[in-house]
C-alpha cells in the first residue's frame, strides 16, 4: 500500500491524477462574487500535492500532458470549425481585426517587459499564457521548448510562471469590463435594444406573410420569380380559400396569400417581388387546412452529409417543403444551396404520409447521434500530430518552427469541422460528447502541468517569481483596456459586442460566464464565438514564436 500512495509506479500515477482532478473540479464549483476559475483549480491542486512530495512517473506525466492537450484542442477545433471562416463575414471582420490586435498587443507588452526587466523570454512566454488565460498556448510553448536541443530553461518554469499570472488574467479582465461599464455610463437596456435592432435577426429564419399584389408576377410560375440563390422558401399558399404547398410550377394569381420563411435581410426584397405584407399568424394556416402537417425530422444518415437541399430534392421527390433547418439550436433558412450536416433538424410541411416517408428517408433516428463516428476523429488526430511535427520556415525567423501537438491538431480539426461535411466526412458529435472530450483533455493537461510545476514552484517564487504577478498584470491590463477604448470610442461597438470580443479574444470562458450572468443576453456569446477560433489559433502560434525567437 505504501507504494500505491507514495511510490512512483503506474497505479500511483493514476491515483494521483484522479485525486488532483477530482479535488480540483470540486473546488471549481465554488464562486467568489459570482466568479470562479473552474477547472484551473486542478492546476493549483497539482502544484500543492507535488510540492508536498507526491510525484508522478515521468513517462506517464509526459503522456497525460500531451494526450490531454491533443484531446482539448481537437475538440475545440471540431466545435468552432463549421463557423470559423464564416465568422469573417459582416461585422466579424472588424471584430477579428480587433481580436488580432489584442493578441499582438499582448506580445508587444511581453517583449517590452522582457527587455526592461531582463527576465528571460521563455519565462515571459509562460507569464503571457497565464495573463491571457490561454492553456493551449502554454502547451504549445512547452512542446516547442522540449523539442529544442538548445533549450537552457526547463518547461517547468513556464508552467510556474503561467500559474502565478493566471488569476490576474481572469480577475483583471473582469475588473476592466466592470470599469468600462462605469466609465462609459452604459445603459444596458439601451445597448440591448440597439444591438437587437442591428443584429437581432441576422441570417436566422423569420416568418412573413405576403399577399400577391405585384402585377409583374401575375400569371407567372413560382420558379420564374424566385432568384436561384434567393434565401427564402414559400412554405404555403392560400388561393381562393384553399391552402396548398406550392411547387416550382405553381401559378401566382392576384390576391394569393403566401407563407414565406426567409432571413431579415431579404424581407424588403420579398416585398418588392410579391407585394404587401399582411397580418396573419401560424394558427390561421393551421385552422384553414388541417390535412397539412408541420413536423421536424432529424438527419441521422451519414450519406446526407455534404449534400445540399437541392440535391436531395425533398420537394421534387417527396412532395414536402423544407421551411427551415435547425442546426445547433439556430434556425437557418432552407435555401436550395444549404449544405446539410449530420444532426441537422429539418422543419417540413406536407401531407402526413409524405412527412412520414421523409422521416424514413433522412433517418430521423436520434439514437444514432449518441454514437459518434470515431474513425475520422482519430484519423484527424493522427493527421494533426503529423502536420504539427512538420517544420516550416517563416522569413525573418531564425529557425524552422513546428505547430506541435497543440497547433497541428487544432488546425486539422478546424479544417475537418469546416470542410468535412462538404467532403462528406461525418465528424458529428453531440455537444455533450464534445464537452466531455474537452473537459477530460484539459483536466489531464492541467493535472500534469501542476504536478510537474509543483516541484520547483515555491523555489521559483522565492527566487524572484513574485515579479511575475506584476508582469502578468501589465500583459493583461494594457492590451485589454486599449482594445476596449478603441472598440468603444473609434469603432462605436455595442457594450455586449465588447464583452464578447474581450472574452473571446482572451479565450477565457470564465469571463464570458461572468458577462452573461452579470449583464444578461446571449449576444455576448455570439460575439465570443465570432473571435474565439482565430484568437485561439493566434495565441497558440505566438507562444511558439516567442520560444523560437528566444532559442
Amino acid at each position: 500500500m505504501e507504494a500505491l500512495f507514495f511510490g512512483n509506479g503506474i497505479a500511483h500515477s493514476i491515483l494521483l491524477f484522479a485525486v488532483v482532478i477530482g479535488l480540483g473540479l470540486y473546488l471549481g464549483r465554488f464562486k467568489f462574487k459570482g466568479v470562479s476559475i473552474g477547472s484551473t483549480w486542478i492546476l493549483f491542486v497539482g502544484i500543492i500535492l507535488s510540492h508536498l512530495g507526491l510525484r508522478c512517473n515521468p513517462t506517464v506525466l509526459t503522456f497525460m500532458k500531451d494526450f490531454g492537450l491533443i484531446l482539448f484542442v481537437f475538440s475545440i477545433g471540431l466545435q468552432v470549425g463549421p463557423g470559423f471562416f464564416s465568422s469573417f463575414r459582416k461585422g466579424g471582420v472588424k471584430l477579428n481585426l480587433l481580436a488580432t490586435s489584442l493578441v499582438l498587443l499582448a506580445v508587444i507588452v511581453t517583449v517590452c517587459v522582457h527587455f526592461v526587466s531582463k527576465e528571460d523570454l521563455f519565462t515571459m512566454t509562460g507569464v503571457m499564457s497565464g495573463a491571457v488565460t490561454n492553456t493551449p498556448g502554454l502547451g504549445a510553448a512547452q512542446q516547442t521548448l522540449s523539442s529544442a536541443t538548445t533549450a537552457t530553461v526547463s518547461s517547468t518554469r513556464l508552467a510556474s510562471a503561467y500559474a502565478v499570472a493566471y488569476p490576474i488574467g481572469v480577475l483583471g479582465v473582469i475588473a476592466l469590463i466592470i470599469l468600462s461599464h462605469s466609465l462609459f455610463k452604459i445603459d444596458l437596456e439601451t445597448e440591448k435594444k440597439k444591438i437587437e435592432k442591428e443584429h437581432g435577426s441576422g441570417d436566422m429564419a423569420r416568418r412573413m406573410h405576403c399577399r400577391v399584389s405585384n402585377p409583374a408576377v401575375f400569371g407567372k410560375k413560382l420558379l420564374e420569380v424566385i432568384p436561384k440563390e434567393g434565401e427564402f422558401v414559400v412554405s404555403r399558399m392560400l388561393h381562393n380559400g384553399e391552402q396548398s404547398v406550392p411547387g416550382p410550377d405553381t401559378i401566382l394569381c392576384e390576391g394569393d396569400c403566401l407563407l414565406i420563411v426567409t432571413s431579415q435581410k431579404y424581407v424588403d426584397h420579398i416585398r418588392i417581388i410579391f407585394g404587401e405584407e399582411v397580418p396573419m399568424h401560424q394558427e390561421d394556416w393551421m385552422k384553414m387546412q388541417e390535412h397539412l402537417l408541420t413536423s421536424r425530422v432529424t438527419v441521422t444518415k451519414s450519406s446526407f452529409t455534404g449534400k445540399s437541399l437541392k440535391e436531395i430534392g425533398l420537394r421534387r421527390n417527396h412532395n414536402v417543403t423544407v421551411t427551415r433547418v435547425i442546426r445547433a439550436g439556430i434556425e437557418l433558412v432552407a435555401s436550395p444551396g444549404l449544405i446539410l450536416e449530420m444532426g441537422d433538424t429539418l422543419q417540413i410541411v406536407g401531407f402526413e404520409s409524405d412527412v412520414a416517408e421523409v422521416g424514413k428517408f433522412v433517418g430521423n433516428n436520434p439514437e444514432r447521434l449518441t454514437h459518434p463516428n470515431l474513425v475520422p476523429i482519430f484519423f484527424g488526430i493522427a493527421l494533426g500530430v503529423i502536420f504539427g511535427s512538420l517544420p516550416f520556415t517563416i522569413p525573418g525567423i531564425p529557425q524552422p518552427i513546428k505547430l506541435g501537438l497543440a497547433g497541428g491538431p487544432l488546425i486539422i480539426a478546424i479544417l475537418l469541422g469546416h470542410f468535412g461535411p462538404k467532403l462528406r466526412i461525418t465528424t458529428y458529435t453531440t455537444s455533450s460528447a464534445n464537452m466531455m472530450i474537452r473537459e477530460i483533455g484539459i483536466s489531464f493537461f492541467m493535472a500534469a502541468v501542476g504536478i510537474d510545476a509543483g516541484k520547483t514552484f515555491v523555489a521559483s517564487i522565492a527566487a524572484g517569481g513574485y515579479w511575475w504577478i506584476l508582469y502578468g498584470a501589465l500583459i493583461t491590463i494594457i492590451p485589454v483596456f486599449t482594445i476596449i477604448l478603441v472598440s468603444r470610442l473609434v469603432f462605436k461597438l455595442n457594450f455586449y459586442q465588447i464583452c464578447g470580443l474581450i472574452s473571446g479574444g482572451t479565450t477565457d470562458p470564465a469571463v464570458l460566464a461572468f458577462c452573461q450572468n452579470m449583464y444578461g443576453t446571449d449576444h455576448t456569446s455570439v460575439n465570443y464565438a465570432t473571435v474565439y477560433p482565430l484568437s485561439m489559433f493566434l495565441r497558440v502560434l505566438v507562444a511558439q514564436l516567442l520560444v523560437v525567437f528566444a532559442l
